[in-house]
């Protein structure tokens, strides 16, 4: 179980250790190789995607990106997901709590931009680690006003773990493969012109169309 004293003492922003999630280091290893090896390949790679103002500071991108946890979780109704579910879609799957300030003021900005992006193959995952179970997360939802963004909660902390994720919010960009692009440490503004900007350079990915939105919330 997620241990939520630990958390609630962490520094007012949050952290992500890269270092306590062996498959990060793997992918920044390997990226490194594929820089270094052979300037053809580098030459070669795909356009960077825009990381500006705050997502130039604190988005940490993989290249190449690495295969999502398997770990299981649940929606609203108790449902087991599991982020293969959401296959054909951008995920950004999002860690918080409702005891979490920082989680508190970007929700809106998560609801607001899976309203604006949904149709297009976007699927805001938002995973909660609180203890109070579902109950709790619906008086916030309701509280906040949240109407779009899918809902879930991870009740013994085995996806949060998986992750690596030392403080919340945590936030990471999934390919509609399954692989995880990047990882963002702290609360942002979603639906701001720099969020959007970075979700959109994937969204607009030629190898990508859109697949029905995953159930659940």
């Amino acid at each position: 179980m997620v241990n939520k004293n630990a958390l609630a003492a962490a520094p007012i922003a949050p952290v992500f250790a890269l270092g306590r999630a062996p498959v990060f280091a793997l992918a920044l290893a390997l990226a490194l190789v594929l820089a270094f090896a052979d300037p053809r390949m580098a030459a070669a790679a795909d356009p960077a995607p825009p990381l500006r103002g705050a997502f130039g500071e604190n988005f940490t991108l993989l290249d190449p990106p690495v295969p999502a946890p398997p770990e299981a979780f649940t929606d609203l109704t108790g449902n087991r997901v599991r982020l293969a579910d959401f296959e054909g879609r951008v995920v950004l799957l999002n860690f918080w709590a409702t005891w979490c300030a920082p989680c508190i003021r970007e929700m809106p900005s998560l609801d607001r931009l899976q309203a604006a992006l949904g149709d297009r193959g976007l699927s805001v995952a938002a995973v909660s680690i609180d203890r109070g179970g579902v109950k709790a997360i619906r008086r916030f939802a309701k509280r906040l006003g949240l109407a779009h963004l899918g809902l879930y909660h991870d009740p013994e902390g085995a996806l949060f773990r998986a992750f690596g994720v030392t403080g919340l919010p945590a936030s990471f960009l999934i390919d509609p493969d399954g692989a995880i692009l990047g990882a963002y440490a702290g609360p942002a503004e979603w639906d701001g012109p720099e969020a959007r900007a970075l979700i959109e350079f994937y969204l607009d990915r030629p190898e990508h169309a859109a697949a029905p939105a995953a159930a659940g919330g």
